[in-house]
């Protein structure tokens, strides 16, 4: 790594500001869009903001961006309250969905056109576009212009370009939902390494719950305008805090049994076979239906005798589980207690240890 790369990386890492929200709010006409938030990064976090469509999660980093205005509450960058600041001046860098490229404009020249309208010198301009584009492997485009770049390579153009203006905060708004279902895969590789190196705090907005998983130090998971749970993801899957997370998290979803005034909950990867499962176990007679063989893992799809026989129960085995399942039989299977998840059936939030 040269002295110039070195020296603007430092610089980059040293102006990272935590982001926080105090009661924030957003009403459009009748609609409640963001709903009293409290939310706080840390310095150089990449912090994810989940939910499925809807859920207030755009309009909220708009919010943190300076493009729409909260209808109470305030938005502080590091220390600052930046309410009723324009967004140039909150030190942020924001990458849309759709890039938002210059078609007639050449690569090199996208990346730099923010420092152009800084006023920055040519020769200071140019450093940090060599920088930032060898950083994202583009360097060998910058000559193209943007029809004649692939998707990854457009949204790498895009990374670049916020990158120039040493930001304080990232906000990226699903920036990798135009790619391939591969490419996404490689992307998010290659956006978290780039986010590792340079230390900038970063806010991304997704409905994908992998890359959620995949990429954030925490996860903010929203519904309806509010932040049903805020933590690692460890946390949000394994301690999920309402009937919604629970839900919402994990692909096949958590399993749910309705018991007197609770519900009990367990993931798909936790309803084994009952002679695979060591220490305090629930037993329980799971009817399969069908089965779904992926190669690397069993999916059965059935019910548990004894409750309602409409409650669809996945479970989910890896090869290495070889015990032969037959399909419209009866076979015992059980949970580890530890793994049991209860929540109230009125208020759906979890409850602390299994209910008496």
């Amino acid at each position: 790594m040269d002295e110039v790369t070195t020296t603007i990386e430092e610089e980059v890492a040293a102006v990272a500001k935590s982001v926080e929200v105090r009661r924030l709010s957003k009403k459009f006409g009748g609609v409640q869009a963001v709903d009293g938030i409290d939310l706080k990064s840390t310095e150089g976090e990449f912090l994810v903001l989940l939910g499925p469509s809807g859920c207030g999660k755009t309009t909220l980093l708009r919010m943190i961006a300076g493009l729409e205005h909260p209808t109470e509450g305030e938005i502080l960058i590091g220390d600052d309250v930046v309410n009723g600041l324009p967004p140039r001046i909150r030190q942020i860098a924001m990458v849309f969905q759709s890039y938002a490229l210059y078609p007639h404009m050449t690569v090199a020249r996208n990346i730099g056109f923010p420092l152009k309208a800084e006023g920055l010198d040519a020769a200071t301009s140019r450093k940090r576009i060599e920088w930032a584009s060898s950083l994202l492997d583009i360097q060998d485009l910058l000559e193209r212009r943007p029809r004649q770049l692939s998707g990854g390579e457009r949204q790498r153009v895009a990374l670049a370009r916020a990158l120039v203006r040493e930001p304080a905060v990232f906000l990226l708004d699903e920036p990798l939902s135009n790619l391939d279902a591969k490419l996404r895969a490689a992307a998010r590789d290659d956006l978290l390494e780039f986010q590792r190196r340079v230390g900038t705090t970063t806010i991304y907005v997704t409905h994908d719950q992998v890359e959620a998983m995949g990429m954030g130090d925490r996860i903010a998971v929203m519904n309806k305008g509010k932040i049903r749970q805020l933590g690692t993801p460890d946390e949000v899957y394994n301690r999920p805090a309402d009937t919604f997370v629970a839900t919402f998290i994990g692909s096949p979803p958590m399993n749910m049994l309705e018991r007197g005034n609770f519900l009990m909950g367990f993931r798909p990867e936790q309803l084994l076979p009952v002679g695979i499962v060591d220490g305090d176990v629930m037993p329980m007679t799971y009817h399969v239906n069908r089965i779904e063989n992926l190669g690397s893992e069993r999916y059965l799809y059935g019910f548990i005798r004894g409750y309602a026989e409409d409650i669809k129960i996945i479970a989910m085995l890896p090869s290495t589980v070889t015990v032969a399942i037959a399909a419209g039989q009866d076979h015992e299977f059980a949970v580890a207690n530890a793994k049991l998840r209860y929540f109230d059936k009125e208020t759906g939030l979890a409850m602390v240890g299994a209910p008496t």
